[in-house]
């Protein structure tokens, strides 16, 4: 990918053109390699033309809508996603969160805050992830058959096959591996999943955790692998080895 040579490309998906010129142009300035669409249509036709590193999506696009997008984003690639959107709903962010977008900012937004989260997820999409001193780095986690490699970013269920995970889910899993039977409070997993504590709000962590649920977990009626624990935060249960 593009990112791999020093350049992430961006795909700005918005039916503004002010905001379309003026945040490729800002971007651009700063390293960024920019591809501007201004709805579903001219996406799906820059996506097939090229792979991007992350894709900001406007919320409110003629046609079919931003979270849309996400969703069909969502089920064949991995690719980062930023939504942008004038609504300050919670509902909304939570929606966003839950289809799979990585971050969420409200207009009218400051560009170099953008720019922060932009780098932000790109680091954590890349698996920049900085090991303790001294420790040697850890190639995989096993936990109840499964294993997560952070050097790839790929998780494998026991029976082998790979199970997509969004970045916000994977360093979710990524935080509770390193620290099983801990529990992790929901500021712990905001710095670990977003790297934006200030900028979010409490119910996202709980949406992001009951993706992840959904994914690892084997059903109802088995024992829950992340535990919720009142009032305190989250523990992960299995037992965790390292490779």
């Amino acid at each position: 990918m593009e990112q791999d040579r020093g350049v992430a490309s961006i795909l700005i998906v918005d039916d503004d053109s002010d905001i379309r010129t003026l945040l490729g142009s800002f971007l651009e300035t700063h390293g960024f390699s920019v591809t501007k669409a201004r709805d579903g249509i001219e996406m799906q036709a820059c996506l097939a033309r090229g792979a991007h590193d992350l894709a900001i999506l406007d919320l409110m696009l003629p046609g079919q809508d931003g979270l849309e997008l996400c969703r069909q984003l969502r089920r064949h690639s991995s690719m980062p996603v930023i939504m942008l959107t004038a609504r300050t709903e919670e509902t909304d962010r939570i929606v966003g969160l839950e289809i799979g977008a990585d971050d969420y900012v409200t207009k009218p937004f400051n560009p170099r805050e953008l720019l922060a989260r932009i780098r932000a997820v790109l680091r954590r999409s890349a698996g920049m992830i900085a090991p303790e001193a001294g420790a040697a780095p850890v190639r995989g986690y096993r936990f109840e058959g499964w294993t997560l490699s952070p050097e790839r970013r790929e998780l494998t269920n026991p029976a082998g096959v790979m199970v997509d995970l969004s970045t916000g889910e994977f360093d979710l899993l990524l935080a509770f591996l390193e620290s099983p039977n801990r529990v992790l409070t929901r500021e712990n997993l905001l710095d670990a999943a977003r790297s934006q504590p200030e900028a979010v709000f409490d119910r996202a962590i709980d949406v992001q955790v009951s993706r992840l649920r959904k994914k690892i977990e084997p059903g109802e009626d088995s024992p829950p692998m992340i535990r919720t624990v009142r009032g305190a935060g989250y523990l992960f249960v299995p037992r965790v080895s390292r490779a």
